[in-house]
């Protein structure tokens, strides 16, 4: 996993708005941008989880960001993206409102999760860049899953 270093490096983020909300991730981290895949509905899977698709022959478990950050869903999604990471040798499409581009940002803007952020937000953040329109959480990939595994075992 990618992380920001104190030197005044660039990193680059593949960017995503979730609840009108900017968002990103580290472009290593990403394998597959997605758009419109057709999901499997998953029995007595958690909440969070919306079900499964095929990528390349390759079963992969789509999470609904909107529910995994305790954002109310939105009522009319005309079109569905999703960005596929992997967690653990795990694959997960992460569904979200809509990806952006790509921002390369200097490692020296990158600040610790501001205590203002709501809780959900904050627990999978790893900081944030305050850009000049708006506030970029980037989102830690590894911390998306453990409550998800939790809920799993709860569920059993």
């Amino acid at each position: 996993m990618t992380s920001p270093d104190t030197l005044n490096t660039e990193q680059q983020y593949v960017t995503l708005v979730i609840a009108e909300q900017l968002f990103g991730i580290p472009v290593l981290d990403v394998h597959d941008v997605l758009k419109d895949q057709r999901i499997n509905f998953i029995p007595l899977a958690p909440n969070q989880v919306a079900g499964s698709l095929n990528l390349r022959g390759r079963i992969v478990t789509a999470i609904d960001m909107r529910r995994r950050l305790g954002v109310e869903p939105e009522v009319a999604r005309h079109s569905s993206m999703s960005l596929v990471v992997e967690n653990q040798g795990e694959m997960y499409s992460l569904m979200v409102d809509s990806v952006g581009e790509v921002l390369s940002l200097p490692s020296s803007r990158f600040e610790k999760t501001p205590a203002t952020i709501e809780a959900n937000w904050r627990e999978v953040a790893r900081g944030v860049f305050r850009l000049e329109k708006s506030l970029m959480i980037v989102l830690d990939v590894e911390k998306l899953f453990p409550q998800i595994v939790e809920n799993d075992a709860e569920a059993a």
